[in-house]
């Protein structure tokens, strides 16, 4: 094993056992030293790092620029051990991303989801558990604002009805966190594991939402799923390639949370921490964003301030 390739390991390694899953970089950054023994490389350099990032050329800049950084990280810990080892300095390849505007859902149309879902065909290959499957997944991402990813890695034994709770074990950084659920979520969830253990008995995964053969229900059925039903309530047209998301539903959850602290004159910037810590963010100014993303929001915020003003004054 090469010097480069031993180090790449140890921090893969480090960095994991901190809480960072690093999917991605464990793909590319391999990757990043076949390309440097191609070139008989011993040590990382700029150029090289930066020749790497920007191929192949057909990509987006936002790729090249996520392809160093991950070169970025590596090298400052290398640097440690090889002092001839350069660290690609910040500001090369830029790229300024563009964070998504969410789109926030009406009352009116989660409904219209959720009564869709429940008239999704069981014909040819799909369960008469596959309705109830979507009608209780939608519902929950609606209802707790949990990540879709958390969704999907839910198992049975994290589900407490008696107490109603959820303990979601995959959030980022490898943190765990509870989540209390509505009595009629709870309902909703109980009545779809019932139906479950109905349909496979006891020989089935322990995932709560499964595909048609009992295995954890892949995100990208759960996609195209959701397409075809924001296209029959007409949240989508017929072969848009945008349109409402299903992380649309944790940002909904967050706006509607904020707005309620600020209609009942609670000081929703005090409270952002609980909110950042319901929704398992890293950082609270992941939360903060929501102040800013919604004209709604920052009205209510400016209305507090010009009432602190006017007390003030």
């Amino acid at each position: 094993m090469s010097g480069l390739r031993e180090a790449l390991r140890d921090y893969l390694e480090l960095r994991r056992s901190l809480g960072y899953k690093l999917e991605d970089a464990g793909l590319q950054l391999p990757r990043f030293i076949d390309f440097l023994d191609t070139r008989g490389a011993l040590h990382i350099t700029t150029a090289l790092a930066m020749e790497w990032a920007q191929q192949p050329t057909a990509v987006q800049p936002a790729e090249w620029a996520r392809r160093l950084g991950g070169v970025r990280g590596f090298a400052r810990y290398r640097h440690a051990s090889d002092p001839l080892t350069e660290i690609p300095p910040l500001g090369l390849l830029p790229h300024r991303a563009m964070r998504a505007r969410p789109y926030l859902y009406s009352d009116e149309e989660v409904q219209r989801l959720l009564a869709a879902a429940l008239k999704l065909p069981t014909n040819w290959h799909r369960t008469p558990l596959y309705p109830w499957k979507y009608h209780c997944l939608i519902g929950l991402l609606s209802t707790t604002g949990m990540r879709m990813s958390e969704a999907l890695d839910l198992q049975v034994p994290d589900v407490d009805l008696d107490q109603a709770l959820l303990t979601i074990r995959s959030a980022k950084l490898g943190k765990s966190r509870c989540i209390p659920l509505h009595p009629s979520t709870r309902d909703v969830l109980a009545d779809y594991l019932r139906r479950r253990t109905e349909f496979f008995g006891a020989a089935v995964s322990a995932y709560v939402f499964v595909s048609s053969r009992g295995n954890r229900l892949d995100q990208a059925g759960l996609h195209r799923t959701f397409y075809a039903l924001s296209r029959s309530v007409g949240l989508r047209a017929t072969g848009a390639s945008r349109g409402p998301r299903l992380h649309d539903f944790r940002h909904r959850f967050a706006v509607k949370v904020l707005t309620a602290w600020y209609e009942a004159g609670q000081d929703a910037t005090r409270l952002l921490p609980v909110l950042s810590t319901y929704l398992g963010h890293v950082r609270v100014e992941d939360t903060y964003w929501y102040l800013s993303a919604w004209p709604e929001l920052m009205s209510h915020a400016m209305e507090r301030l010009e009432r602190r003003w006017g007390a003030s004054s």
